[in-house]
């Protein structure tokens, strides 16, 4: 592999001190955790004292004060490990992460304090029943009244819906603006009117709970809005290229690891008197797919810099999210096939990356999304001199 040079010395011992909890408190318990559909309170309380949570959150709101690598870390050994039940980087990555760009220094001492610890759980409500990569396409809605808003809608597919405390709520602020007006609002989900519907039964990440959440006049104060009014489309489309690196950064790590497994199973494994190593077929599809693992974790890495920079391009975010989710999922397909039955036995590592892999050309905008924006930028551009 070409060296990686992003890691500083405190990034590599963080790293280890990471790589160690996740191989002591969350790994051992994630079969359970799968059976059960969601991961225990007491699994957040640990990480937050561990320093997981919110990495770059502020000294000044109890956190770590870390740079974006710290989160990076997180993301790789979680991944590294297999380990897809608890919802961090939604809570980390997303939630706080909106909250830190876009809340007051009110909302920040409120909220993140108790983010940083796992005390306060927080989820993202984007996706409706009718709109998930079509942000536009919402119909929940918030109303003014007074100093309060009255919010009535639902929300689907919600990662720690069934644990969350608070949540980013993107709703419709303008019936005269019905595409454009969007706002974001943090609903504590103790108000009255909010309800909890169904844990989601998935194909993959099973112990991650994904739920429906459900809104009946809920009322919050006007304190609660992220930002100005109607702006939050230009809050999301600034976040989002955050997220579609994260997932990126995830995928990469699963396709390496993946590879890493089954060269090991087919130095084993043997048929037709040989070890499946040895078959001309086995090693010309593990060198294919190490070498598109190798050029994605380079193009990955370089958004990593980019991205710490404030430099990261919407577009090349899109870009690294399409070609690492398809890359994730080749390789975890390709693998299983080199397990033969065996890689689709729920015991082996390569079946649960197999269920786990398809939501990420999902999750974060489909893509088609991914290539429509791609596809704009290259439009939008004048044309060539010829």
């Amino acid at each position: 592999m070409i060296p990686r040079t992003l890691f500083s010395t405190e990034h590599d011992i963080f790293r280890e001190s990471v790589r160690r909890f996740v191989q002591t408190e969350l790994a051992p318990h994630h079969a359970d955790w799968e059976d059960a559909g969601f991961v225990p309170r007491e699994a957040w309380r640990a990480a937050g004292a561990a320093g997981l949570l919110c990495c770059q959150i502020s000294e000044a709101y109890d956190g770590p004060g870390g740079d974006f690598l710290f989160n990076v870390v997180v993301t790789e050994e979680m991944a590294r490990a297999g380990v897809t039940g608890p919802g961090f980087v939604v809570h980390s990555d997303m939630v706080a992460t909106y909250i830190e760009r876009f809340g007051s220094e009110e909302q920040k001492q409120r909220w993140l304090p108790g983010m940083v610890s796992g005390e306060i759980i927080g989820a993202l409500g984007i996706t409706e029943p009718s709109a998930g990569s079509d942000v536009r396409g919402i119909r929940t809605t918030l109303r003014r009244e007074g100093d309060e808003y009255v919010i009535n809608g639902q929300k689907t597919y919600i990662s720690n819906g069934q644990l969350c405390d608070i949540i980013v709520l993107v709703t419709k602020s303008d019936p005269a603006r019905p595409r454009d007006a969007i706002t974001l609002v943090v609903v504590e989900t103790h108000r009255a009117g909010f309800q909890r519907g169904r844990r989601l039964k998935k194909l993959g990440l099973k112990a991650q709970d994904t739920s429906e959440l459900f809104f009946d006049d809920v009322r919050v104060p006007v304190a609660n809005r992220l930002g100005e009014e109607h702006q939050g489309f230009q809050y999301l489309t600034r976040n989002l290229a955050h997220e579609r690196l994260v997932q990126a950064v995830r995928s990469a790590v699963v396709a390496e690891v993946t590879i890493e497994q089954t060269v090991e199973y087919t130095r084993d494994r043997k048929a037709f008197g040989q070890t499946l190593a040895e078959f001309q077929n086995t090693q010309f599809k593990l060198a294919e797919l190490r070498a598109s693992t190798v050029a994605g974790r380079v193009f990955v890495d370089r958004c990593i810099e980019l991205q710490l920079k404030g430099e990261l391009d919407p577009v090349d975010a899109a870009a690294a999210k399409m070609l690492l989710s398809d890359l994730h999922n080749r390789v975890v397909d390709e693998c299983l096939q080199l397990h033969g039955g065996w890689g689709y036995m729920w015991e082996y590592p390569v079946c649960r990356a197999y269920a786990d892999a398809r939501i990420v050309k999902i999750a974060g905008g489909s893509m088609e999304t991914m290539k429509s924006i791609i596809a704009r930028d290259l439009f939008k551009r004048p044309r060539a001199a010829s």
